[in-house]
Parts: C-alpha cells; structure tokens; sequence
C-alpha cells in the first residue's frame, strides 16, 4: 500500500464509528507522523501461526479495540453459522500486558452483543488454563489476549476451537473470509450483560488438578529437590505455585522482585525464558539457596525454560529441544512401565525441532508424527488421529504438551514434570543433565540453536521475503564442507534430492519453509515467524558420543561446527 493509500484509510478512520480518542490519535499521526501512519495502516493485521500479534495503537496493522473487535464480530458471524441449537459459549482469558483485561472486556461485549454466552477469567490467567477452560466448560471457541513473549508495547489474540486448539483449517480461513467482509461500523460493542459470567477459582482448581495428574511421575522424595521458580512478571504465578504444592513440592524459592505481573516487564529486557539473561536473577537466587533447578515461565505461560546443574555443578539453561528429548523420553518410559503402549500411541513435534525426538520414540515402538511449526498442528494431529493415544509432544521454541488435557503449549504442567525427572534423577544418585546426556551416549549427541533477525515495518517484510526468494532460486549446496541432499520447500510442497536428482510431494499444507539437510545429518531452515518481525534460522549437527565424562568437549566441537556454519552463510 502506497502513502497516499495509507491516509486515505487512516481518514476513514475519523468518522463517527470510531470514538474520540482513536479519533485525536489518527489525527496526530497525519499531522506529524507519516511513518507511523504508514506502518499502522499499510495492511490489516493477519492470523498466524499464534493468531492475531502486533503493536498497541490507533491502526488496521495495529491492535486496538476496533481491529479485535472486528476479529470478534467475525468469529461470532462464523459461530453463529456453524452453531449447535442450544447455542453458543466462547471462554476469553488475557494476560499481564497493558490493556489486556481492557480489552478482554470489549472481546467478550462483542460476543454477548451478537448473543453468545461468554466465561471470561475474572483476572489474568494462564494460555493453558484458557485451553484447559474450552474443554472444562463445554465451549464452542476460546480466546486469550496476550502477545506471549514479545516487547512491552505488543498485545495478541488467539483463538481456539472446541477441541481447546487454536484455529486449523477449515475454521481459519473461514473466520479470516467473515472479518474481511466487515466494515468497521458493523461491530456489535453494544454488551448483554446477562450473557456474561466471570470465573475464577473452581476452574483453577480443576485445572491444577489436571495439570498434576498428568505431570505427575510415582515419587516419594520431593522434598529433596530444591526448586526455584520465576513468572518474570507474568501469569503463571496463577499457578504455578499451587500445582507444585499440589504435588507435593515444598522447596520452592519465588523470585520476589518478579512476582507481581507487570506489563513494563522492568527487571528483564525481554520476558522470554529463552534468553540466559532473563532467567539471570532466578539463577543468582539459585546459586544463594543451591537450588537443583530453575523454572522461568513467558507472559502468558505457554513457554518455560529450564535451567539445571551441569557436570562441574554451574546452573546451564537448556534449549528447548534438549528439555523436550529427556521429557519425551520420560513420558514414554512411563506408558512402558504402566503397560499402557500398544503400537496405537504418538508423540508430536514440528519440522523445526530436533530429529532426536522421533529417534527416542521410535526406539519405544513408538510412532513419532511431525507437523508445520505452531502447536495448533499439534493439537489437530490429536484430532486427526482419534484412535491413537497422544502421550506428548514439543517443538524447540521452549514448548511442550503432556498429554491432550491441554491443547497447547502449557509451561505449568511441563514444568512440573521436568521438576518430577529432576526428583526421580536425584534420588538414583545422578541429575537431570546426567540423565540428557545419557541419552546423547545412547542416541548421539544433537545439539541446536536458532538465529532470530528482525526486519520490522513493511521494507522489513519485503527485505524477509526477499531472503526466502534468494534461498529458492539458489539453494545451498553445501554446508561445512559436507554436500546438501535434501532442499525440503513446504512452500511449494516439494523435497529434492539434489544427488539423485528424485523429486517427491510433501503432505503437509503449504508453509514458507525451507529446510536444507546434508548427507551426515547437518541441518539448516529458514522460515519467517507467523507472528513477530522475523525471519528465522534454525540450524541442528550431530555426532556420536561415547560417555557422559566427553560430553563437553564433544559439545565444544558441536557449538563450534554450529558458528562455522553461520559464518560460511553469512547470516
């Protein structure tokens, strides 16, 4: 969209379907902002792979009550079309972010005035509890307001279907057709106050109870285990510490200046676990009461990073593939032990993540289903599948699912279960990372990491689209020195064979991804994040290892063949 395109929208904007203050802030941005007024009326802001994300403000590309409003006069037009007789309930949670329980409060008006019953969360929760609450109350769709781990000045919308995932074809596309054939002025804002009903403490307890159900390994030594555990100012402290007194966890250290939720996120430059320097106050608070483990949770707690005690006793975040490996490992290890597998059971994880997961269940018997990145396509797959049993699943972006009572990524349940390995490992003499590595010596040693650039604005997006085209017209052939097999584009729905010159069909649905493997196993993607200014690259090595005691030096070899990589791709 071109300037002039851009103040046309934005003028339209000064109409009388918009109040005062949105008014008087459009205005501003005419008068003595162009650049802003570009960026914030450009585009419409888009579904992802989270739903709807982007920066608060007057805008079509920004996140305010008319652009959620119009979201949500869409999914009720869909509702009301697809609706069962007696009629239809939608559950609204939101996190810790600035505006979010205001504007959870315009969501659920909307929905009341179009007549759909709606629960809403009487204070800021979890994104798992919310899925837990479609389930738990019957509903027919869910919505959160939060923009997960993205700066202060971010908000988000996710919305979630029956099955407590969030939206996957066809529901997607069909509410996305609903919003785009809205005006703004046709928003129902005008509430039913009887349609409304607030919810709180019974369905915490519902879900903590589940959450310990599921995340809950036999033990009897947990008072053993020394635990500290950071919300960085988010909503887990909901529940976090109720599931893990619920398990019996007793030592429990709460990082005191990061308890009270708070949108400006000021002790962190970024509330996201999976960055060292955000967990760096719960690990001094671990070092002061020589604690096992380290629990850090994102705003809307879907993500949680954990950090334990390597070989030489220094406290070492883990990547979200290396949590995931040993959980997966775990969860399994439990069904077998229970007598529960039977050749009809799955774990999931997404074409990003480490191909370490599929290796350890398939060393199980067990079959290992892997989907586009975003854990609605984990979610579907439970779906999609009825007559398996779902025992787990993740993806390397710090998120994890035990079992299907949750249909998303869900930091309480994991954490608890990570808190459960950490527990069973000690009281057999060894530790959560002796226990990770073991199963480097037993499957070889994958080691991971993950480059985010950001490119923001419209010229960002095209400088990422740009990239992505680039990568298509000349894949790589090699990479550190080793000759690249498969070019997989998911885009095109297409793996090459650039040996054998054999092409076949991906059946997946279409996503802008491609992922370069070489003949020793040395993997490279690239893909555009769904929700945030990014383009993302994802690269995975491996090699055997053949002791716990070479771990580190095997990793050193690892991490550097990792840097040789992104330094011969420039990146």
């Amino acid at each position: 969209m071109s300037t002039l395109q851009s103040t046309e929208t934005a003028q339209k904007w000064l109409s009388p379907s918009f109040d005062m203050e949105t008014q008087t802030a459009v205005k501003t941005l005419l008068e003595s902002n162009p650049d802003v007024l570009l960026d914030s009326f450009y585009k419409d802001l888009e579904f992802g792979t989270g739903g709807i994300r982007g920066l608060m403000g007057a805008g079509t590309n920004r996140i305010n009550k008319y652009t959620l409003g119009k979201a949500t006069q869409g999914l009720s037009n869909y509702l009301l079309k697809n609706a069962p007789n007696n009629g239809c309930r939608v559950a609204i949670a939101y996190d810790c972010r600035h505006q979010s329980d205001t504007l959870a409060k315009v969501v659920a008006d909307v929905l009341t005035a179009n007549g759909i019953q709606v629960y809403l969360f009487e204070a800021l929760r979890t994104t798992p509890a919310l899925s837990f609450a479609v389930n738990h109350l019957s509903c027919d769709a869910g919505i959160v307001l939060t923009a997960s781990h993205n700066p202060p000045e971010y908000n988000g919308y996710k919305v979630y279907w029956s099955d407590g995932g969030q939206i996957v074809p066809p529901h997607d596309s069909g509410i996305i057709a609903e919003v785009n054939r809205l005006n703004f002025s046709e928003i129902k804002f005008d509430a039913n106050p009887a349609l409304l009903e607030y919810i709180g403490k019974a369905v915490d307890t519902a879900f903590t109870d589940a959450c310990v159900a599921n995340g809950s390994l036999e033990l009897t030594n947990r008072d053993e285990l020394c635990i500290v555990f950071t919300s960085l100012h988010g909503t887990s402290i909901t529940a976090m510490p109720e599931t893990l007194e619920k398990a019996g966890y007793q030592n429990v250290h709460i990082v005191e200046e990061q308890r009270v939720p708070n949108g400006n996120f000021p002790t962190v430059a970024s509330p996201n676990p999976e960055e060292p320097a955000a967990l760096k106050m719960a690990t001094e608070l671990a070092e002061k009461v020589t604690a096992d483990i380290v629990i850090g949770t994102d705003p809307d707690s879907d993500r949680v990073g954990i950090a334990v005690r390597d070989l030489d006793g220094k406290i070492k975040l883990l990547n979200g593939n290396q949590t995931m490996v040993l959980m997966i490992d775990f969860l399994v290890k439990k069904w077998q032990k229970e007598g529960r597998l039977n050749g009809k059971q799955f774990i999931g994880t997404t074409i990003v993540s480490t191909d370490m997961v599929s290796t350890i269940a398939n060393s199980y018997g067990v079959e290992s289903k892997i989907c586009l990145t975003g854990f609605k396509w984990i979610a579907k797959m439970i779906v999609d599948f009825p007559e398996l049993d779902f025992i787990g699943g993740g993806e390397e972006s710090f998120g994890f699912m035990v079992g299907d009572f949750v249909r998303d990524k869900d930091a309480i349940t994991s954490a608890l279960l990570a808190c459960e390995i950490a527990t069973d490992a000690k009281a057999n003499g060894s530790s959560f990372y002796k226990e990770l590595l073991k199963l480097y010596v037993k499957h070889g040693f994958y080691k991971e990491h993950l480059i985010s650039i950001t490119k923001k604005g419209m010229d960002g997006a095209a400088q990422i689209k740009k990239m992505m085209t680039a990568l298509r017209d000349k894949p790589y052939a090699h990479i550190d020195g080793e000759r690249v097999q498969y070019v997989a584009d998911y885009q095109a729905a297409t793996l090459q064979n650039l040996i054998t010159g054999e092409e076949s069909v991906i059946e997946l649905p279409k996503s802008n991804v491609l992922i370069f493997t070489t003949e020793q196993g040395t993997r490279v993607a690239a893909r555009p994040s769904g929700t945030e200014p990014k383009i993302k690259f994802y690269f995975s090595v491996n090699t055997a290892l053949d002791s716990v005691e070479s771990a580190t030096k095997t990793e050193r070899a690892l991490d550097e063949k990792i840097q040789r990589i992104i330094s011969e791709l420039s990146l």
